[in-house]
Order: structure tokens, then sequence, then C-alpha cells
């Protein structure tokens, strides 16, 4: 199977989609997720709503670009079970961690699978699709295409995951926020900056000795000899918690890899380049 999402956690809505219903049928819809079918798009308390352009054809009396409202709808986890979830995941601070920096643990649903719960679909009554089109079959090809175009979201904003189960992106990072463990790492994550501190001068003062009995020859080499290896410095881990925070595919990266990995690969050769010098 092709993939069709750029992340994991969107190609495993797609291939939970896929076992739920006809995944030929939902493969000729993936053209009618790009920017020039969809003419609306909108995502209310875990509905998706979309208005798709259709195909004019004169041989089935289609003269006129036909436009086709297309909804899908998520039954939503109560507010009770989603307490439980989030109090088990708040617990463990492998799940925590990655859920305030917005992204999907690849272990998200052990937790909801303890209490008996899924976060991505796995039945037919997780979710229900809806078309004005003739087609009467599901997914008829605009039905498909939302799926695709949710994916596509799910790459850039995957909290959204939550969002159409019933629980919005603010509210799990708010409850997440406070757990014992949340209240740390949000600590750390919403922390500022402090700004320099203005000092009287910005370089060493000088500081003079008596020269004393001072040789030209100890002036120029020195009493003791130079060391003939240097002791490397280990260099202090750096959090990256602002870079982290983006996420692997933020709004404003456009690219197919991860934007933490290129970072990280990024910050590596300059570090390597630095040491090469020394």
């Amino acid at each position: 199977m092709a993939k069709m999402s750029r992340t994991w956690w969107g190609q495993k809505f797609i291939e939970a989609i896929e076992q739920l219903t006809d995944a030929g049928r939902l493969s000729r819809g993936r053209a009618y997720s790009k920017p020039n079918r969809l003419l609306h798009f909108d995502i209310q308390d875990g509905t998706v709503f979309a208005q798709i352009r259709g195909n004019v054809n004169p041989y089935f009396g289609v003269h006129k670009e036909p436009r086709y409202n297309t909804v899908i709808d998520f039954e939503p986890i109560s507010k009770a079970k989603w307490a439980a979830v989030v109090a088990l995941m708040g617990s463990k601070a492998s799940l925590i961690s990655r859920l305030l920096l917005n992204e999907i643990p690849d272990n998200i649903e052990d937790s909801f699978a303890t209490l008996g719960l899924h976060l991505l679909p796995a039945s037919e009554h997780d979710f229900h699709a809806q078309c004005s089109c003739p087609d009467w079959s599901n997914p008829c090809k605009h039905i498909a295409g939302l799926y695709y175009r949710i994916a596509t979201e799910l790459d850039s904003d995957p909290i959204l995951l939550f969002e159409l189960r019933g629980l919005p992106g603010d509210a799990l990072q708010a409850q997440l926020a406070q757990t014992p463990l949340g209240q740390a790492l949000a600590a750390e994550l919403s922390a500022k900056q402090q700004p320099p501190r203005p000092l009287d001068r910005y370089f060493t003062a000088p500081r003079t000795h008596p020269i004393g009995d001072l040789s030209l020859k100890c002036f120029w080499q020195g009493e003791n000899r130079l060391p003939t290896t240097l002791e490397v410095a280990t260099p202090s881990p750096v959090s990256a918690v602002l870079v982290k925070k983006q996420g692997d595919f933020p709004a404003f990266w456009q690219r197919d890899n991860s934007f933490i990995e290129t970072m990280e690969g990024l910050y590596g050769y300059v570090k390597t380049k630095h040491q090469k010098k020394l």
C-alpha cells in the first residue's frame, strides 16, 4: 500500500478507514482532497464539513459544474471516559511530554486500550459519512477525498485527532497541564528567557602584575610547558524546547521530511564543524 500521509499518525488514520471501508473506492477519491476541489472545509465539534467540486459530464446530462456537500461525523468519547484517559496519560512522562509538544506518541493507543477505548476509528460506529452526490456507495469519491484531507490536516496538527473524538486541543493541553507531571513540564515550556542585565563594562578589566626578575625567555615561553593534549569540554545538552514544540510538521513547514529531524541534522552539522575547527 502506497503511503498516503507524511506522518505515521496521518497514515494510521487512513489505514484505519481502509479497514472499515472499501479500500479500492477510497483510493479513487484522493484527487478530491486537493485545494482545487475543496471549495469549503471546516471542523466543528468533531464534525467535518466540506463543499467539493464535481465533474461536468454532458453524457449524463451534467452541463454545469456540480457542488456537493459532504459531512463526516465522528463519534465522541464521553467526558467521564476522557477524564480517565487524561489521568492515565498524565501519569506517564513518555506520553505527556510528547502531547504537550503537540506530538502523538506511537504507543498512544495502549492507554486507550487499557480503558477499553480507542482513539483511531475501530468500527463503523465510530464515524458516519454522507454526501449529496448521486453516488449511493459509501465512500463515494467526495467522502474519500475528505478522508485524505483530514489525514493532511493531521500531519500539521496531530492533536486534531483528539478533537475529532470530542476533546478540543486546548482542553487537552489544559487538563494535562493540571496533572503533577504536566505542571512541571508546562512550567518548563512556558518559561520566558530572561533579558540580559546591563553591566558597567562589557570587557574584562586589565590587571597589572609586577615584572620583577622575569626574563625574556620566561616571558615568551613561560615557566611551565603547555599540555600536549587538550581536554574537550563536554557540551551541555540543549533541550531545544522551542523547536520541538513546533512538532514534526508545523504549519509553515511545507516539506515531506520532519522539521525536528531536519533541525537536529542542522545542529549536528554545525556542532561537528565547530569541533573540527578546534
